[in-house]
């Protein structure tokens, strides 16, 4: 038999600013590789939110998902046709799905990275939650769906982390506000870290002088490039197990790959491929 013609390429690709750091190439391609899927690719474009509408718009047929990173979670609501019930409620859209009439459908998939990344840690219902940007509210969500009772939410900006607080309070959670600055007297079984390294750093140094003993208590740091962070090896000397943002990371998009292609991720090859490249 004669094989027939090759089918469409069909793309997918990950957009942001900046967004050459991003490891979503590797793992969306290995999980084409590991799959069989020779037709699908998947690229990289840096893109500010001023620039998302009409790159979206200038997209044909064979794109079949974006996924988004800052600063196009928000912009992202924009240009979507749909909106899942849990990017409404985070305010935050990470990944974008084409629709057979060819449209999209806006998702949020760091709920889920963060519910499958922490679903093993025994939080005892009261959980510290630093910060209060878009990937906060979507860590609120999560801690919800983990049953977290009692959240602090700790953050420089009053009003931003007041309305984390808020959102907590709508799904079921009491919660109050806190700051940066003596998170660390109260010790909770649960620290979970939304911060970039930067104000991770700040942080660091606020958990130094609390000196607090955390034996037994998980930190659980969204970061995961230039691993172990300073919040993240300060947090091992004060007793903290810590877990790095690289499981949230694959987790949220394995399930960007079954939006995507409609089939099952191959979870275990792409956690692999990310740690083969962040060289742990």
């Amino acid at each position: 038999m004669v094989p027939g013609p090759p089918g469409p390429v069909l793309n997918a690709a990950v957009l942001g600013r900046p967004v050459s750091h991003s490891l979503s190439p590797l793992l969306h391609t290995t999980g084409y590789r590991v799959l069989g899927l020779p037709d699908w690719t998947y690229g990289a474009h840096d893109l500010g939110a001023d620039d998302l509408a009409a790159w979206v718009r200038g997209r044909d047929e064979t794109w079949r998902g974006l996924s988004l990173t800052m600063p196009l979670k928000e912009a992202a609501f924009a240009v979507a046709d749909t909106v899942s019930e849990t990017a409404r409620l985070t305010g935050s859209v990470n990944t974008l799905v084409r629709r057979d009439d060819l449209g999209w459908d806006a998702h949020n998939t760091d709920v889920h990275g963060l519910v499958a990344a922490l679903g093993h840690v025994d939080h005892g219902g009261a959980v510290t939650l630093l910060g209060s940007g878009a990937t906060a509210r979507s860590a609120a969500v999560a801690l919800a769906q983990l049953g977290v009772t009692d959240v602090r939410v700790a953050a420089r900006n009053l009003a931003t982390s007041t309305e984390v607080v808020a959102l907590l309070d709508s799904l079921g959670v009491h919660a109050v506000p806190g700051t940066l600055d003596d998170w660390a007297q109260e010790r909770r079984r649960l620290v979970l870290s939304t911060l970039p390294p930067a104000a991770g750093g700040a942080v660091a140094a606020t958990l130094l002088a609390a000196g607090t003993t955390f034996e037994g208590a998980t930190l659980f740091d969204v970061v995961y490039a230039g691993w172990p962070t300073e919040l993240a090896r300060t947090a091992v000397s004060a007793g903290f197990d810590v877990v790095s943002g690289l499981e949230m990371l694959v987790h949220q998009a394995a399930r960007q790959f079954e939006l995507f292609t409609g089939s099952a991720a191959p979870i275990d090859a792409m956690l692999a491929a990310g740690r083969e490249a962040l060289g742990r």
